[in-house]
């Protein structure tokens, strides 16, 4: 459920006008005196979740489902030629949930004698949810920082205590006793291997031509190879999404983490489903991107525990008996590193992973 605000801008009239207003995260919608929608920017083609193409000489009710007050409102205001605002509707996209938003309505001018209506609706839940991925990306930045002191501390340390080991091990008389010292090593570099992962990527990502659908391909073949007997993978695409300059390695193994993850937590009659679909005009990080593409990993089981759903993303943070706690960290450290960003909702029986990605055009 999302909560909007709406203030008003004029029809668009010329190219320039238009490229404008498809600019704004804004969504805008110009209505005429039988509320038919005469233009949608591309914000709104995004909140109701139809193309302009498709609803344009449509009736506005065509597209959303319109509370019989507001609707008589709406009309009021066609009527009158006075502007209204109102707040907390609840307005029902076609085929998508409720969204509760403030309207605010004015009216333009069609010709002389027709009067017609734009509306401006701005997700007020949006900055919410911007605050919050940047307050996220803050405290991992944080708890990054102190790893690498702690790594640091440790690797120091942890060097000498290997370098002695292969030393005492050359100086035993009896070479049983070897034996202990190649668990002193063995251990060593164990501890130096988990030091790394927790440190996640070290180096620069590459910035390869990638087929968003190829990547997402590769990896359900990999989670279906590993699925039981009776588990459905399932994909939903959006094929217009375009080619985009990503490192497709890092790519491949953040969608295989939490493709993984969701295969462990359905049952044997479990699903999973991969969906893609591109986002436009969308702050990540406290940047905006012309378009983004929303990668999603949907499954029906278990669930995140609610008491963990905002730290799955620290380090040493995990749901199950048998993790690490360290493949959600790494997958969100890594997609920092590529722009983007790994958010999640979580219930029983609906757990979705949306991964961001920017789309730099190949």
């Amino acid at each position: 459920m999302q909560i909007v605000d709406v203030t008003i801008y004029p029809v668009p009239s010329t190219a320039t006008e238009i490229n404008l207003l498809d600019s704004l995260a804004s969504a805008v919608i110009a209505i005429d005196d039988a509320m038919r929608i005469r233009y949608l920017n591309s914000s709104a083609e995004q909140l109701l979740g139809v193309s302009a193409r498709r609803v344009t000489n449509q009736r506005l009710t065509r597209a959303l489902t319109i509370p019989d007050s507001l609707f008589a409102r709406i009309r009021d205001a066609l009527l009158s030629g006075q502007p209204f605002t109102d707040r907390q509707v609840s307005v029902e996209p076609h085929g998508r949930d409720p969204q509760v938003v403030d309207l605010s309505l004015s009216p333009y001018r069609l010709n002389e004698k027709r009067v017609g209506l734009i509306i401006e609706i701005n997700t007020v839940d949006r900055p919410l949810r911007i605050a919050r991925d940047e307050a996220m990306k803050a405290q991992q930045e944080h708890a990054r920082s102190l790893l690498r002191g702690l790594a640091h501390e440790i690797k120091n340390p942890l060097g000498g205590l290997r370098g002695a080991a292969q030393l005492l091990d050359r100086q035993l008389p009896d070479p049983e006793l070897s034996e202990y010292t190649k668990i002193i090593i063995r251990e060593a570099d164990r501890l130096q291997g988990l030091i790394d992962r927790m440190l996640g990527p070290t180096t620069r990502p590459r910035r390869d031509v990638v087929n968003l659908h190829e990547v997402l391909e590769h990896v359900r073949k990999i989670v279906i190879a590993g699925a039981p007997e009776g588990v459905q993978v399932r994909f939903d695409y959006d094929p217009s999404i375009p080619e985009c300059l990503t490192d497709r390695d890092r790519l491949v193994q953040v969608i295989l983490n939490i493709a993984g993850n969701a295969l462990q937590a359905i049952d044997a009659a479990g699903k999973i489903v991969f969906r893609s679909r591109i986002i436009s005009n969308f702050t990540i990080g406290g940047t905006r991107h012309a378009l983004v593409a929303c990668i999603q990993i949907i499954d029906n089981g278990h669930g995140v525990p609610e008491a963990l759903i905002d730290q799955i993303f620290f380090p040493m943070v995990t749901g199950t008996d048998h993790g690490t706690g360290l493949g959600l960290s790494i997958a969100q450290s890594t997609m920092n590193q590529l722009g983007g960003l790994i958010e999640c909702t979580s219930e029983p029986g609906n757990t979705i992973f949306t991964v961001l990605i920017p789309m730099e055009i190949a």
